[in-house]
């Protein structure tokens, strides 16, 4: 079994409750949209994967790609920052989605915290939701989940107080 600590877009803001609402988990998962001074401090504090957003200068760029693909614990997960959701995906994406699904797909950019079935092609697609400040969202979220045996399990959403 895996504990994911799921964040996205914070935009140079590292609340120092992510470390708090995080300390449980295996690793830490980030949909892009880093920004400055977070990406290090993440990693220092638990394996840290991710995507840059498209906010994120050559530095985060070279550490991160666009997207990524890779396995926890039997699920194929697929992680972009800029993809859109089930029925809405963004054409850079798309191709790859209809021709090769994950189990779960996973996006930042939005801001908009979803948690939904792509029930035409059978798997989880999340978005966390915004971790920063920045951005017109009104609640701060992070996103902890487990992965076991092929299986997505125990989804948390936690609020961040204020922006």
């Amino acid at each position: 079994m895996k504990r994911i600590g799921l964040i996205s877009d914070t935009h140079s803001f590292l609340d120092d409750a992510v470390f708090k609402h995080f300390d449980s988990c295996d690793e830490i998962w980030h949909a892009g949209d880093f920004g400055d001074d977070v990406a290090a401090p993440l990693a220092a504090f638990k394996p840290l994967r991710g995507v840059y957003g498209n906010i994120d200068d050559i530095a985060i760029r070279s550490e991160f790609p666009e997207q990524n693909r890779f396995s926890c614990e039997g699920i194929n997960v697929l992680m972009k920052h800029i993809g859109g959701y089930p029925g809405k995906y963004s054409a850079s994406i798309k191709s790859e989605i209809y021709t090769n699904p994950p189990n779960l797909f996973i996006s930042g950019h939005s801001h908009i915290l979803k948690v939904m079935m792509d029930k035409k092609l059978n798997f989880l697609h999340i978005n966390p939701g915004a971790a920063g400040k920045q951005g017109w969202h009104k609640v701060r979220t992070l996103i902890r989940f487990c992965v076991t045996d092929e299986n997505i399990h125990t989804l948390e959403v936690i609020e961040l107080s204020g922006r």
